[in-house]
C-alpha cells in the first residue's frame, strides 16, 4: 500500500473536481492543449527561419561561413625581456 495504490488515486481524484469544478477543468485542459499546439508551431516556425537563413561570412573572406574552424600559420619565437635593476 502505498500512494500509487488506485484508491488513493479515486480520492484525489474526487478533491480535485470538488474543489475546482468540472466547468474549470474542461477547460484547463483546452488551454493546456492549446498552449502545447502553440509551442509545437513556435518550433516548428523557428526551425524552418534557421534553414532559410544563409550562412554569415566573415569580413576578411566573404566567402568562409563563420562556424567553420579557422587556423592561423604563425611563427612561435620566444621573447626576453630585460632585466632592470633598481640599485
Amino acid at each position: 500500500m502505498g500512494i500509487f495504490d488506485w484508491k488513493h488515486w479515486i480520492v484525489i481524484l474526487l478533491v480535485v473536481v470538488i474543489v475546482f469544478g468540472t466547468k474549470r477543468l474542461k477547460n484547463l485542459g483546452s488551454d493546456v492543449g492549446e498552449a502545447i499546439k502553440g509551442f509545437r508551431k513556435a518550433m516548428h516556425t523557428d526551425e524552418d527561419e534557421k534553414a532559410e537563413q544563409p550562412p554569415a561570412t566573415t569580413a576578411a573572406n566573404p566567402n568562409a561561413p563563420l562556424n567553420r574552424p579557422q587556423t592561423f600559420e604563425a611563427e612561435h619565437r620566444k621573447v626576453e625581456e630585460p632585466v632592470v635593476r633598481k640599485d
